[in-house]
Order: structure tokens, then C-alpha cells, then sequence
């Protein structure tokens, strides 16, 4: 009985259905066979079956460069950082690879710039730093719209100290292409040049956006820096975007003086003396030797007597005609025609795209100028104590952002003098400028006379004093002269508005004593330790030839006795320099201008 109830279960439990229960899944089947499965990926570079033997270069770690630039997107950070190191060893030793494999090592580093880790930013600086210098300008052209756009982007980062790095990446492209990262800065739509510029204002948190009808349009902050930068920040900002400045207002001094070489004297600042620009550029153009190709030179053959009918001389020399005795003023000199020189009288150029650019350095200078303002007055009080050495980060600051006032200002102020009316808010800024730079000057090392000497502080503060002179030359060049202002008197006989007085007689004197005192080899006035005369260094004295001249005028113009001594000191100095001397060509251009101007 027992065996049949049990076969009888037995035989029910086959055919009964399994009851489902609340929250259980399906049941899977005694026969069903589990084919799922894992499988996991071992990464072999050096064992690649697609590789094979192949004679590829390689480093001391046997990659090869397809290997170190899949590195650089490695989530590792010493992997990525190593990869780069491992780009420099494998160009080094395989020195062709570079022109085969420029685009792909571009386009694998370019990723780089904006990494988040600061050693591996660290390491593609140097590797920038390195390997640029080496690629030829016309090939690494192609390739600068990639590495600008990457690097504008990392000047919008969140992170601070990404957008410092990218500063210094922009150093190095304005070395080795500067052309490229200034294209179209003085534009609204097109070139690198706006966003670079952009980038640097974002940075300062100077960035504003001015409307269309200039002064009277609205004022929008576009900042995108929200961390107060540490003095060394700023001080890599402000360098890189004053290096920007004279590369970009360099072409534009360039194209004025396309005629001169690098070693002529400057004479930029006599165009104030002149009725119109292309009298100047003729007085100028006339007085500056050329180089002529001897192949295209008209030559004729000696011989001991001519005929004056037959001659055939190129050119004619009508002031030549005159007697020797006579003399020419300088007024005779500005009437001589540019078609003689084969010039375009217009000088070739757009008034049009230089009213733009005019005006575009002009909001600049109003965006920049409380940035340039708030820096001198926190780091005047540390480097000109005089109880204390300066300090360097301060001491440089100074220096760099009197830079920039002397680019922006002079681009303004030297045009104006010729071509446009200088803006009344502009001579009233730099009048504040350097109303907070004049307690100081003339600037000079404080300490004891026992003290150590350090040649590059005197330097720098001689820099200093040198800019300072050159600012204070724009203000005086661009002046009213004193017809101008006794006929622009109102009813009243106040001084209106547009004629201010720019600077003080104490300000005046300050520079024409310093002046004299560094033609003479005498130590500026208020310096505690004796020094040794010094010859002027040619920068040094081309530098000076603005202020010397403005304050020529500017005693003539207020019928001074200053003019007198500074004279002298031109001349004594000229006399003083020796003929082997870098500086003797600037000294007697400069004498010959100045005779002819008298």
C-alpha cells in the first residue's frame, strides 16, 4: 500500500504546475543551459601581433610615437606627463620624424594645454618651449589655428591657475608667431588677436564691452575671473599682455616708418612740428639714407670734360640752384612734393581703417586704465621705500605696466599730433598716471651708502625714469601752445576745458634736471650712493630724443633759459662720445635734425 501511494505522488509531481509566488521571478527549467559570459582586455603595446617587426623608432622604454600619443589621453597623470617627456627623447635622437609627423603630434599636445594637472601643463610648456624653435615658420603657420583656439578656450577655464598657464603659452606663441596670435586684434570679427585680447581683460577682470556710438554707449562687464590674482599671477598676465601691445602697435609703427632700418634713429616725434603727416614723412624720407641696389642705379661713365647739354641726370635738384650762402628753414624743407620720392601722397593707407584702429586703442586705454592705476598705487608704497630694498615681484609690476601706459598712450598721443585730436579723457588720464608716479621721481635705489650695489635694480629703475621721461614728452608734444590758448579764452577769461594744463613746472623741472644729469654722467638728484659715470647705451639715448625735444619746445614755447642748458648738454655729450661709439649715429642725426629745425 505504501509503495503505490508513493509512485502515485511520484507520477502527480510530473505533470503538476508549479505555483508562482508573489515577488519570485520565473523558474528556470532543469535542462536550460546558462550562456552568459565575461571577458576581460589585456593591453600589450609592446606585443602588438599588428606591429610585428617593425623597425619604427623608439624610446629607451620601447614606445614608439603612435604609443606616446595615445598616452597623452591616458587617464593616468604620470603616464600622460611621461609621454610628453617621451616625445622630446624620441625627436631628439629622431630628428626627421618631426616633419612627418608634425600634424598628429599638433593635434595629440594641443589636448594638453588645458589639462587639469599642473605638472603635466608644466611639462607641455617645456616641450612647447623646445620644440617650436625647431619647426620651420612656414609649416608650423598652418597649425597656429588649432593651438590659439585651444589656448583661448583654456583662458576661459574655471580653474584659475589653468588660465595663468595659458598665459604663458601665449609667451611662447608670441615669440615664434607673433604675427599669427595679433591677426585681427584691432577687429571686431575676425583673427585671434580679439579673442587673445579678450582673454587677457577676462583675466585682469578690465573686460568690458563698449556699444556702437563710443563714449555714450553702455558699459557691460565680460569678466570671467572670479579669484583675486596673487601679485606673481598678475605679474605673468601683465607681462604677456604688454608684450601683446608692442607686437600689435609695432606694425603699426613699422608701416609709418617702413623706410627706416633698425638702427636708425627714431624721429617719430618731430611730426608734431609739421603741418600734415605727409609732410613729415617727406622731410623724414629725404633726410634717412637708403640702400639702393647697385644693379638698378643709373651710372655713367667718368670723364675728364662734358658736355652740359648731354648730361642726363636722374632726378632734379631745384633747391640746389640756390646760392650757397643761402639757407633753408624747415617750413622750405616741408613744402618739397612726395611724387619726387615716388610716393603715394596718401600714404597708402585706409583713413578709415586707421580712424578704427585709433578708436579701438582709445577704449582700450579707458578699459586699462584703472587696472594701470590701482597696480602702481599698491606696489609704489614697497619699491620706493626708502628704508627697504624693492621688492623684485613689485618692483617688476611697475615696470611692466609703465610699459603698457607708454605703448597705449604713445599709439594715442603721437597719431594725435598729426592726424586726430587727441581725446580730452585721454590727456586727462595720463595726467593722472603720472601725477601718482611724480612724488617718486626721479626713481632711485634706497639704502645706505655702504650698501651693495645691484646693477640690475639701477637698471630697472633706470627704465623706469627713462619711460616716465617719454610719458611726460607725450603730454608736452600734444600741449596747446601759448597763441592757442590766449585765442581760445572764453568772454569770461578762464581757460576752457579742452586746453588744460597738463602738467606742473615742478614736473617740467624734475625732467629736464634728470635729463641733464644723465648726458653729464651725473647719478640722479636724491641718490645715496656715488656712482661712476656710465656711457649711455644707444637704446637709452634714442629713448630720451622725444623728451629732449619736447622740452626744447617746451622752453622756447615759455620763453625759458632751460633750453640753454640742456642744449649744451646735447652738444657736450656729442663732442664727449667717441666715433667708434653705437651711439655717435644717433647723436649727429639728431644735431642735424635739430640745427635744420632752429
Amino acid at each position: 500500500m505504501p509503495k503505490s501511494t508513493k509512485k502515485k505522488k511520484d507520477k502527480a509531481a510530473d505533470f503538476s504546475k508549479a505555483k508562482l509566488k508573489l515577488g519570485k521571478g520565473k523558474q528556470l527549467a532543469n535542462n536550460a543551459v546558462d550562456t552568459s559570459f565575461k571577458a576581460r582586455s589585456i593591453a600589450l603595446p609592446s606585443q602588438s601581433i599588428a606591429q610585428g617587426s617593425s623597425n619604427a623608432p623608439t624610446t629607451k622604454r620601447r614606445l614608439t610615437f603612435e604609443n606616446l600619443i595615445s598616452y597623452l589621453k591616458h587617464y593616468n597623470v604620470s603616464t600622460r606627463k611621461d609621454a610628453i617627456f617621451g616625445l622630446r627623447e624620441l625627436l631628439e635622437e629622431n630628428p626627421h620624424l618631426l616633419a612627418d609627423h608634425l600634424t598628429a603630434l599638433v593635434n595629440g599636445t594641443v589636448r594638453v594645454i588645458g589639462d587639469e594637472d599642473a605638472s603635466v601643463r608644466k611639462a607641455l610648456l617645456g616641450f612647447f618651449g623646445w620644440l617650436l624653435p625647431r619647426v620651420p615658420q612656414s609649416d608650423l603657420h598652418p597649425h597656429a589655428p588649432i593651438l590659439l583656439l585651444f589656448t583661448t578656450s583654456a583662458l576661459t577655464h574655471i580653474f584659475p591657475e589653468i588660465r595663468i598657464d595659458a598665459i604663458r603659452f601665449l609667451d611662447i606663441f608670441l615669440e615664434h608667431i607673433p604675427e599669427i596670435v595679433i591677426e585681427g586684434w584691432a577687429r571686431d570679427n575676425s583673427g585671434h588677436g580679439r579673442r587673445v585680447l579678450q582673454g587677457y581683460l577676462g583675466v585682469l577682470s578690465a573686460g568690458t564691452a563698449y556699444g556702437h556710438d563710443g563714449d555714450s554707449g553702455p558699459v557691460k562687464a565680460t569678466s570671467t575671473a572670479s579669484v583675486i590674482l596673487s601679485p606673481g599671477s598678475k605679474l605673468v598676465v601683465l607681462k604677456s599682455l604688454a608684450t601683446f601691445l608692442n607686437r600689435a602697435l609695432a606694425v603699426k609703427k613699422q608701416a609709418s616708418q617702413s623706410s627706416s632700418s633698425s638702427s636708425s634713429t627714431p624721429t617719430r616725434f618731430f611730426a608734431s612740428s609739421f603741418s600734415s603727416q605727409s609732410a613729415f614723412e617727406t622731410f623724414d624720407s629725404l633726410l634717412r639714407p637708403t640702400l639702393t641696389d647697385p644693379t638698378k642705379t643709373a651710372t655713367r661713365q667718368w670723364a675728364e670734360e662734358t658736355d652740359p647739354t648731354e648730361d642726363d641726370f636722374v632726378g632734379a635738384f631745384t633747391l640746389a640752384s640756390s646760392h650757397i650762402g643761402d639757407s633753408w628753414s624747415l617750413q622750405d624743407l616741408t613744402n618739397v612734393e612726395l611724387p619726387i620720392l615716388g610716393k603715394d601722397v596718401d600714404g597708402g593707407q585706409s583713413s578709415t581703417g586707421v580712424n578704427a584702429e585709433y578708436t579701438h586703442v582709445l577704449h582700450l586705454t579707458k578699459m586699462l586704465h584703472a587696472t594701470l592705476v590701482s597696480t602702481l598705487l599698491d606696489c609704489a608704497p614697497a619699491v620706493f621705500s626708502p628704508s627697504s630694498s624693492p621688492p623684485e615681484t613689485e618692483l617688476n609690476m611697475i615696470l611692466t605696466i609703465s610699459d603698457i601706459a607708454r605703448s597705449l598712450y604713445g599709439a594715442l598721443l603721437q597719431d594725435a599730433s598729426t592726424n586726430v585730436t587727441p581725446s580730452y579723457q585721454v590727456i586727462e588720464d595720463l595726467s593722472s598716471f603720472l601725477g601718482h608716479m611724480s612724488p617718486y621721481f626721479p626713481f632711485v635705489p634706497s639704502g645706505s651708502i655702504l650698501a651693495k650695489r645691484d646693477i640690475k635694480i639701477e637698471q630697472a629703475f633706470q627704465d623706469l625714469n627713462i619711460t616716465y621721461c617719454e610719458l611726460t614728452s607725450l603730454l608736452l608734444l600734444v600741449s596747446p601752445t601759448p597763441e592757442h590758448v590766449s585765442t581760445s579764452r572764453s568772454s569770461n577769461g578762464k581757460r576752457p576745458a579742452s586746453t588744460p594744463t597738463h602738467l606742473t613746472s615742478l614736473q617740467v623741472d624734475r625732467v629736464h634736471d634728470y635729463v641733464v644729469r644723465l648726458l653729464r654722467g651725473e647719478p640722479p638728484s636724491g641718490s645715496v650712493q656715488a656712482t661712476l659715470p656710465r656711457p649711455i647705451a644707444p637704446s637709452v639715448y634714442s629713448a630720451l630724443l622725444p623728451t629732449i625735444w619736447a622740452l626744447i619746445n617746451h622752453a622756447a614755447l615759455e620763453r625759458s633759459q632751460d633750453s640753454e642748458s640742456l642744449l649744451v648738454a646735447v652738444i657736450e655729450h656729442a663732442i664727449k662720445v667717441s666715433s667708434t661709439s653705437a651711439v655717435k649715429i644717433h647723436t649727429l642725426d639728431f644735431l642735424g635734425r635739430l640745427i635744420l629745425s632752429v
